[in-house]
């Protein structure tokens, strides 16, 4: 078994506004080798959490490691370019007139505009192939706006691939998706996590019912702080999930898919 290499540590983190923490004292580390799902409900501090470990926030305390390098101490845009994110609120940022295949090619230099950097034949290549591999090499011409939910989201999928990151956070995917979209991605994204050259995942979702079976760990997050984290096995049980949402639930596992229902109360 090779050896797992952090590529994402958190130590002591905490987000303070006013008199409110958001995040507060999260002590969170992820491995290379490792597809992490971070749940939590609404205001949990999921979305922060998410922009702190994709370098678009500073934390008000703590430790904040990124492929070996500490937020602070480093040239966060040359870092960025080793990662991935996809969000509603990139997708939101981009042109709705820019072409499928200019969304991808763009994550190059994790830029939104094919004219701020200059491309090749090479990346244009990449870039088709990327959207081949996520089922949607046919729409590479298409307007990004003219696309369905879930066209867009694999079209986001080919794009976090783009500059082969180290570290890939995927911030509510399925988000607005209907259940056949939902499940056509969790496919892919089950995919993904099964391909051991596929680097470190984050997914971040409010459903156990959109975790791909092959995810490994399990953080759940509650009123900004860590309720549970580890192996997704020993994290995801009845009392740490009820807990997390503030509802009595029951979980069940079937082919390494998950549900959850509240639970039935005696009349």
């Amino acid at each position: 078994m090779s050896e797992t290499n952090e590529v994402l540590t958190l130590q002591a983190v905490s987000v303070r506004r006013d008199d409110r923490f958001i995040l507060d004292d999260v002590d969170w580390t992820v491995g290379d080798d490792e597809r992490w799902v971070l749940l939590g409900r609404n205001g949990s501090g999921k979305t922060t959490l998410i922009r702190i470990a994709s370098l678009y926030l500073h934390p008000s305390s703590g430790t904040v490691t990124v492929l070996g390098e500490t937020l602070g101490r480093t040239d966060v845009r040359r870092l960025r370019a080793r990662l991935a994110l996809s969000s509603a609120a990139l997708a939101n940022r981009l042109r709705p007139e820019l072409e499928a295949v200019d969304v991808v090619m763009t994550a190059k230099y994790a830029a939104l505009e094919p004219w701020w950097h200059d491309y090749d034949e090479e990346d244009r290549r990449r870039a088709h192939t990327l959207l081949a591999r996520y089922g949607c090499d046919g729409l590479a011409d298409h307007p990004f706006g003219s696309l369905s939910s879930g066209e867009r989201q694999r079209v986001l999928l080919a794009r976090v691939m783009m500059n082969e990151p180290d570290l890939v956070l995927l911030d509510e995917p399925t988000a607005g998706l209907d259940l056949g979209g939902r499940e056509e991605l969790v496919v892919t994204l089950d995919a993904m996590a099964a391909d051991p050259s596929s680097p470190a995942t984050v997914l971040v979702t409010h459903h156990v019912e959109e975790i791909p079976p092959h995810f490994t760990h399990c953080l759940l997050l509650g009123e900004g702080r860590v309720l549970g984290s580890g192996v997704i096995d020993e994290v995801l049980t009845d009392a740490a999930v009820s807990e997390c949402f503030g509802l009595a639930v029951e979980l069940d596992q079937r082919d390494g898919r998950w549900t959850a229902r509240a639970a039935v109360r005696p009349v």
